[in-house]
């Protein structure tokens, strides 16, 4: 679990939704099991702040074990993540959906912007991302 400075806990959650971290994102981070995920397009944003928090544990034990890395590194020194949009959520049937996403962040003054459309895939009532792809241009 996370430690959380004091601030994080009543202030907007990461993902850009207007609400307190822990009434969004955070209640999935605290790993209780009944609070898993209920779709694709959640667990994207949880784990976009998961990303923004520096949670692996989370952004592990979210990803489908069929393509995940055995370890995912820190946020380099001096990163500052600039925000979230979900661009499309596709339900294709009751255990499988893609999310369209555009994350941003600055480092060391130059900005990256991540477009991926990611795949994910609902086991035992939760869901995993899978993997994703960079559409051109």
């Amino acid at each position: 679990m996370t430690v959380l400075p004091c601030s994080l806990a009543t202030r907007h959650c990461p993902c850009g939704l207007p609400l307190p971290y822990l009434r969004c994102c955070g209640q999935w981070h605290q790993g209780t099991k009944h609070l898993q995920a209920p779709d694709a397009a959640t667990l994207m944003r949880s784990r976009y702040s998961a990303f923004v928090l520096d949670n692996a544990s989370y952004l592990l034990a979210t990803w489908h074990p069929s393509t995940r890395p055995e370890k995912i590194e820190p946020n380099p020194d001096g990163i500052k993540w600039l925000g979230l949009e979900l661009r499309a959520h596709t339900v294709n049937s009751d255990t499988r959906a893609e999310v369209e996403f555009i994350a941003r962040h600055r480092l060391h003054g130059r900005a990256t912007r991540l477009h991926e459309h990611s795949r994910f895939l609902r086991e035992q009532g939760q869901w995993f991302y899978v993997d994703g792809v960079f559409p051109a241009g």
